[in-house]
């Protein structure tokens, strides 16, 4: 099955875009009711299905991965209002636009396969939504907006009741600016007992809620905030020290964990690479230094990729880390833009970094 999903998909993956606007297509057509799911402009919700049935069939052979994620997504769509028969209508919708870009390697048998694993993920998802008794999602109005930079704002939501996020999850929110356009933001601190929220958002092209809460949010918005989602954490009883990679706001599950390890006087030695193109993109480098003065098993490297300043590595993030080698016996966490981890991890691996030491999420940008 593994091998029939993957050899399939890679022949219709050069015409991924069109596969997505298809799928689309044909699941609004079988089921019309689900056209109300979604957003009026798709193209950011077309990429979104791209990179989810990408990171599956990456993972299709590692169970162990890929069901904690099927059962994470599942209880997050609850928030749609999907039920059995939508996930019906997306199988039939998914193999016939995957069939229709993946001839002539399609075959009765890959079509097997393809049912088999998709039965396989549905199950896992609706098991996870129909055995969730908590809410599909949490009211929480923004209470404080501060706008470091044109394109970066800082935003702290109360929410009605707490939600139960672990440090470096993720969680989907829609904005009044843009209803029906979930996206993905990270908590940049540790659960607090007042339940406060503080993400750290910056512009991205084509993100329609990002520009939307940077440039036009106010203070008294009211945000729906998703279930958590995510693996990035640390295991502090594995006995091995911790290498992180952040670039940008991808700094925030980074700072969660590290707020929340800042409650033990003892924990394993972190390394944080914080980089970006410009100064101006390390953000958050003050408060970062300022937690490693007070916790001497931190260390924050910055890096600058066209910039040169002293006491800051320069070069990409890439770069930086894999000049230090592989990092044997450190767990790694990496955050940032699709691009920015596929590179990082693709040169980790290179440089000796084994992958099973390596963890990201894949769904952390607008």
């Amino acid at each position: 099955m593994v091998r029939l999903v993957r050899e399939s998909f890679a022949v219709a993956e050069p015409y991924a875009d069109k596969v997505a606007e298809l799928f689309y297509a044909t699941l609004f057509s079988i089921a019309p009711v689900t056209r109300e799911m979604f957003p009026v402009n798709m193209e950011v919700q077309r990429s979104r299905l791209l990179r989810a049935l990408v990171h599956i069939v990456q993972m299709v052979d590692r169970p162990d991965d890929l069901m904690p994620f099927l059962r994470q997504l599942g209880r997050d769509h609850r928030k749609f209002g999907v039920i059995t028969e939508h996930y019906e209508a997306v199988g039939m919708a998914l193999l016939s636009s995957v069939k229709a870009y993946a001839r002539p390697a399609w075959t009765e048998d890959v079509e097997r396969a393809w049912a088999e694993a998709y039965t396989i993920m549905a199950r896992a998802m609706l098991e996870a939504a129909n055995s969730e008794n908590g809410p599909s999602w949490w009211n929480g109005m923004v209470v404080e907006r501060h706008r470091l930079a044109r394109d970066l704002a800082v935003v702290r939501v109360q929410p009605d009741y707490a939600v139960p996020y672990q440090p470096g999850q993720y969680v989907s929110v829609e904005v009044p600016q843009r209803p029906r356009m979930w996206r993905y933001f990270t908590p940049a601190t540790a659960p607090r007992e007042d339940g406060l929220l503080e993400f750290h958002i910056r512009t991205v092209d084509g993100g329609w809620v990002s520009r939307a809460v940077v440039g036009h949010g106010e203070i008294g918005d009211v945000w729906r905030i998703g279930p958590p989602m995510g693996r990035l954490a640390v295991n502090r009883e594995s006995g091995r020290d911790i290498l992180m990679v952040a670039g940008g706001t991808g700094v925030a599950p980074m700072r969660a964990i590290i707020d929340h390890l800042s409650q033990w006087g003892e924990n394993p030695n972190v390394t944080l690479f914080f980089g970006g193109r410009t100064r101006a993109d390390l953000y958050d480098l003050e408060n970062l230094q300022a937690m490693a003065a007070s916790n001497p098993w931190l260390r924050v490297v910055p890096v600058l990729e066209a910039e040169a300043r002293p006491n800051m590595e320069q070069g990409t993030l890439a770069d930086a880390v894999t000049r230090y080698g592989a990092w044997a016996d450190h767990d790694v966490l990496v955050s940032g833009s699709p691009g920015m981890v596929r590179s990082t991890v693709s040169r980790m691996l290179v440089a000796g970094t084994a992958l099973d030491r390596i963890v990201y999420d894949p769904f952390t940008v607008d």
